[in-house]
């Protein structure tokens, strides 16, 4: 049984591959092996999670993960558990669920059909792979009123698989996570739903138990990022003799003030400067857009400030980070820099020009197509403009949405939010393992976006920046909240803070 942290990354399965593999696994295995793994695995997880607990409540739905709950219950019970074994009733169970709960019952498992009082642990064997809640189905209601009881207590939860109502696939869930601690214990395969939307919340602490089966694995749907793969900053290991001509320029276009409005937008801009220059770039210029207010930034007096009028000169030869608070003036400068920028990064108002404008949108995907390279980092709003959907719609396959704008547009996509997305063509896409709510601040996606410019300035290959970047940006936030519990991150703090060494 493993532990599922950001150092190292993972192959991701989605629903139809599981099920192939399972299916492939079984037909090797006498009958009901997997399930008799799988119960005797929630059960050790169950006593490591709760050393000191002895009355465990084991919530079975109508399934083969209600037949998991059924062993995980009699195993328990066989070691002086008090078990209070709820279940939902029979409801087209399979052959599997059927055995499993003879099982239960003929070790002494009584079965309920209501919660418990009181309980030291909360297991949610209610559905699995490819069940939901939907109101067709009888139980429904019965269930949702458990996970409350379950998720509204203060005893840590474990979910068998997939915690009830959340969409393998996609991370959508349907029932809400409540504030009970969670682990779930993922069987065979990680599924991508767990470490994106809305899953990392409901999944809590993720553990994987691959059952021992032998099988040969499918391809995989996605891969979950760790730090094994998301590499390091190249100046993290510069030789001696390196110089701030071999890291790389960046220039950061943005930061829209418009005289008389009362409103600049250069701290956008200036952020992503400052994240470009601490992420290890040798020299960061700063272009601000409209009428400037800025001529030098006195807390970094290394950004050197140039006029728009001089974009033209620096295209070339720099890493171009356009759009952090660009407004509408960034729309007239993109023209160019996608014709003469060899390396850009997209973000904010420079992908809701994109959006906006047919022409720019053609320009985008030409310079793939011809070779350049484009990274875009836009959240879930902004990518849902380019896809002429709605946030929801995105949100609902973050998957399916990074993937569709990378083949769309010839670019590298990195899509935020919590279990952020890269994708690109003909590639897996991969989800980000780092990370945390402290990143939900004003200016920490200008940070990204500078980040990633620092890193292509660098050497690093546009999907290489996106991954890098994206998981040092997340573990930034992951040890602040350890060195730093309690305190707020602001975008300023992410911009100058590091991660905890690896």
């Amino acid at each position: 049984m493993l532990r599922i942290t950001p150092e190292r990354s993972w192959p991701l399965f989605n629903t139809a591959a599981t099920l192939a593999w399972e299916q492939q696994a079984q037909a090797s295995l006498p009958a009901h092996t997997l399930m008799q793994r799988a119960g005797l695995a929630v059960a050790k997880l169950a006593r490591a999670i709760a050393p000191h607990g002895r009355r465990v409540w084991v919530a079975c739905g109508p399934g083969n993960n209600g037949g998991d709950g059924f062993e995980a219950a009699a195993h328990l019970h066989r070691l002086g558990w008090q078990v209070h074994l709820s279940w939902t009733g029979a409801e087209r169970s399979p052959p599997d669920a059927l055995w499993a709960r003879q099982r239960a019952l003929a070790a002494g498992v009584v079965l309920h059909t209501d919660a418990p009082a009181e309980f030291d642990l909360g297991i949610d064997a209610l559905l699995g792979l490819g069940a939901d809640l939907s109101a067709q189905r009888p139980s429904s209601s019965t269930m949702l009123a458990w996970l409350s009881r379950m998720h509204g207590s203060t005893a840590p939860v474990l979910a068998v698989d997939l915690p009830t109502g959340l969409q393998a696939d996609t991370g959508v869930a349907l029932a809400a996570p409540g504030q009970a601690p969670r682990h779930t214990l993922s069987l065979l395969t990680l599924k991508p739903g767990l470490f994106t939307g809305q899953g990392r919340e409901h999944a809590g602490q993720v553990w994987l138990d691959e059952l021992g089966v032998q099988a040969d694995a499918p391809p995989p749907s996605a891969w979950l990022l760790g730090a094994d793969l998301a590499g390091r900053s190249p100046k993290a290991m510069a030789q001696h003799s390196g110089h701030k001509g071999s890291f790389g320029d960046v220039l950061v276009v943005g930061g829209q003030h418009l005289e008389g409005s009362g409103t600049s937008m250069a701290g956008a801009a200036v952020l992503a400067a400052r994240a470009a220059l601490h992420h290890g770039a040798g020299r960061v210029y700063v272009a601000l857009l409209g009428q400037p207010a800025l001529a030098v930034d006195l807390v970094q007096p290394e950004l050197m400030f140039k006029s728009a009028a001089s974009l033209g000169q620096l295209a070339h030869s720099v890493v171009a980070v356009v759009g952090c608070g660009g407004g509408q003036a960034v729309a007239d400068v993109l023209p160019g820099l996608l014709g003469q920028s060899l390396r850009l990064v997209l973000d904010a108002d420079a992908l809701n020009a994109v959006a906006a404008d047919p022409a720019l949108r053609r320009g985008l995907a030409q310079r793939g197509r011809s070779g350049l390279c484009s990274v875009l980092t836009p959240h879930p709003l902004e990518a849902a403009r380019l896809l002429g959907a709605t946030a929801a719609q995105v949100q609902a396959d973050r998957l399916r949405a990074a993937q569709t704008l990378a083949d769309e547009l010839a670019c590298v996509v990195l899509l935020k939010g919590s279990g952020s997305v890269v994708a690109s063509p003909d590639q897996t896409p991969m989800v980000n393992a780092s990370g945390n709510a402290l990143l939900a601040s004003a200016g920490t996606g200008d940070v990204l976006a500078g980040m990633v410019g620092s890193a292509m300035a660098q050497g690093l290959l546009k999907r290489a920046a996106a991954l890098q970047a994206m998981h040092e940006h997340g573990s930034r936030a992951d040890a602040w909240a350890v060195q730093c519990a309690g305190r707020v991150l602001t975008a300023s703090d992410l911009a100058l803070s590091r991660a905890s060494s690896r």
